[in-house]
This record gives structure tokens, sequence and C-alpha cells, in this order.
């Protein structure tokens, strides 16, 4: 899957994961996703369906952890080898 494909999935995972009031166009179009309408339910409901669809385990606790932006998840999942659990900054552990 090359970048633009995976952008446009995540995105869709985004809006998916808002319930649809998010839609997936605004966050193509860049920004913080908290900005765009993604609460604590939303972004837990999101990394739950980018652990499933990619095989990768997101780690929300460490610390400078960023998952603010749809560049931020794109990094975490083209970094990420299966079974490997990432932080957002894209180090592989």
């Amino acid at each position: 899957m090359g970048t633009t494909e995976l952008r446009a999935r995540v995105a869709a995972l985004v809006s998916e994961a808002t319930g649809g009031d998010v839609p997936a166009a605004d966050i193509l179009g860049g920004g913080s996703l908290v900005a765009l309408g993604v609460d604590s339910l939303g972004l837990l409901r999101l990394v739950d369906a980018i652990e499933l669809e990619f095989g990768v385990e997101v780690e929300l606790t460490e610390p400078g952890h960023r998952l603010d932006t749809l560049d931020d998840l794109v990094a975490v999942v083209e970094t990420a080898r299966p079974g490997a659990v990432v932080s957002a900054a894209g180090d592989g552990r």
C-alpha cells in the first residue's frame, strides 16, 4: 500500500472511529485531530482499529508521544513491523 492509499485508509479509520462525525475529507485536509473533533473515546477506538487493521501495537503512554495529526498516525503505521510496539515518534520497540 502506497503512502497516498495509506493516508486515505487511516483517514477513513479516523472517521469511522468518530461515528462519521469527522469526515475523512476534513482529516485529509490536515490539522489537529482534536481540533477537528476527535475526542478521547474516538482516539481509543482509532488505536484499536489501527492495531487490528495493520497488525501493529500503538502505545499511548510513551512520554512525548504524538498522535495528533493524520501524518503522525501514518508515520506509526509506516515504521511499524507486525507485532512491534511503536511510539508515535516512530521508533519500533
